[in-house]
């Protein structure tokens, strides 16, 4: 399973491109103002520090200007992957994008029938949103279960995208159920190295080590 790291900040998206953590960035408008920069000045300088597809959002809401918008941002960078929301104007954008040759993250899934519609619409990326179904005691895991298994009968090469990812066990749930890629702010994915027995073990390693004044260095 693929990482996406969902944030504008370069600072975060560094610390674990580093460490190889980072196949693709995801923004939005909301993250893009929690940032103050301004959108294009950001997005570039994402795109020249990741390999991977970095998702950059349109915000007009009609099919004409959404395909400028997106036009505008594919010709920032190789690596750009315009997102356009799951409304009827959305799939036009997609379909007339993806004819260009240029990749599409079709964002706020919230149905498998969306999730269909997408892929026949030619998107690179199906966004599902696991955490604002969870918030409707709805459970999100299921609608990528679901998405799964619907892409499977058909072939479609559209990879599934798990987005609003709220913790550790979505992202582990979600690679068992087969998502192609995952994407979580960065505090989720450190979060992903941390256990209780671990904390434990470590601690008791370096207590017998002093104690016995083991030295490496």
């Amino acid at each position: 399973m693929k990482f996406f790291v969902d944030t504008a900040e370069i600072d975060a998206i560094a610390e674990l491109n580093d460490l190889g953590m980072v196949d693709g960035v995801t923004t939005n408008p909301s993250l893009i103002a929690k940032s103050g920069r301004d959108i294009l000045e950001v997005t570039k300088e994402i795109c020249a520090l990741v390999d991977g597809p970095v998702s950059a959002e349109v915000v007009a809401t009609d099919a004409e200007t959404m395909l400028e918008e997106g036009k505008k941002l594919a010709g920032m960078a190789e690596n750009i992957a315009v997102k356009v929301p799951l409304t009827w104007a959305g799939l036009k954008t997609c379909k007339a994008l993806s004819d260009q040759g240029t990749m599409v993250n079709v964002t706020l899934c919230f149905s498998a029938n969306q999730a269909l519609l997408a892929a026949k619409a030619g998107a690179t990326f199906i966004s599902p949103f696991i955490g604002r179904l969870d918030d409707l005691n709805l459970d999100g895991l299921d609608l990528i279960a679901d998405i799964r298994t619907i892409y499977d009968n058909y072939g479609f090469d559209t990879n599934i995208l798990a987005a609003s990812i709220r913790s550790a066990n979505h992202m582990s749930e979600c690679a068992k159920i087969g998502a192609d890629v995952a994407t979580a702010p960065p505090a989720v994915i450190k979060n992903m190295a941390n256990h209780l027995l671990t904390d434990k073990g470590l601690a008791a390693f370096v207590a017998d080590a002093e104690k016995a004044q083991i030295k490496i260095l």
